[in-house]
């Protein structure tokens, strides 16, 4: 591949992330908000490598004598897209060749986010642990791939409310399992906006002002869908077409059909990234 596809900085390292071979860990936890990196940070016995681009924040250290990295995408699937595609080239393709490497190396992310209920049932500080992702975005779409990764029964249900082609992917059925007890196992549905995507009437109004009240009936292989926000989707797309492993675990700081909003919603985000990182100890101990 050229120049133009591959981008290198002036250090050699990739374009929008800015981190070399050999500065990311294998093991990847991803946030939104690049301040919630100095928050996991702490958690961290050593930090060996820590660059600021942009949005995207990355650290690199030893948790529990196991190497991990923190990256922030910023919002939006069009982050994760940048994001995804960079680390695994990291990882996977010769950045001085070009060339895709022979062996592929499987990396785990786990994305500790914030989400909006669905149900009246979810309460605020909550956490709802991703089975499925339906991205309402088209990121899936650009990609060339077969549809053994897709949900073809699940995308149909959404499809006949949203009026628009949605994708439908699982995250990792290894870490489900594994970080399940954090909280309920639900259906994620990812918008491509916080506004009129999400339903929200400011100045301008949604033009299908009732779907995610909809939305929440939708089921699949024992799950409802339970919660919304703006990467999920992407993050088990690209995993899955990467061969990657990947799960999302998000703290419900609203509920929208009681139109609730957490007063703390700082203690929530703590709150669940303490009962993350005791179980992800665990994980890469394993």
């Amino acid at each position: 591949m050229d120049a133009a596809e591959l981008i290198l900085n002036e250090r050699g390292g990739l374009y929008h992330i800015g981190a070399k071979p050999g500065e990311l860990a294998p093991t990847i936890i991803t946030v939104g908000d690049p301040e919630r990196v100095n928050l996991l940070k702490n958690y961290l016995d050593k930090v060996h490598f820590q660059i600021e681009q942009r949005e995207f924040v990355t650290v690199t250290g030893e948790f529990d004598g196991q190497p991990l990295s923190i990256v922030s995408t910023g919002i939006g699937t069009d982050n994760i897209d940048i994001v995804f595609s960079e680390i695994d080239a990291l990882f996977n393709i010769d950045l001085k060749s070009g060339t895709i490497k022979e062996k592929i190396t499987p990396l785990r992310f786990i994305r500790l986010g914030t989400s909006g209920g669905l149900h009246p049932d979810i309460a605020v500080g909550d956490v709802v642990v991703s089975g499925y992702a339906v991205g309402l975005d088209a990121l899936l779409h650009y990609y060339a791939h077969n549809t053994t990764v897709r949900i073809e029964s699940l995308e149909a249900q959404v499809n006949q409310i949203t009026r628009q082609t949605c994708y439908a992917v699982s995250g990792s059925s290894t870490l489900l399992n594994h970080f399940s007890s954090l909280g309920l196992k639900g259906i994620t549905i990812t918008c491509p906006g916080f506004y009129a995507p999400q339903g929200r009437n400011l100045r301008l109004q949604a033009a299908i002002p009732q779907y995610l009240g909809q939305l929440s009936e939708v089921q699949h292989e024992g799950l409802h869908v339970t919660n919304f926000e703006m990467e999920t989707s992407g993050i088990y797309g690209m995993a899955a077409l990467m061969g990657h492993h990947a799960i999302s675990i998000n703290g419900i700081l609203a509920n929208r059909e009681r139109g609730e909003f957490a007063p703390d919603p700082q203690k929530v985000v703590e709150s669940m990234i303490k009962n993350a990182m005791n179980e992800l100890s665990g994980l890469l101990n394993y």
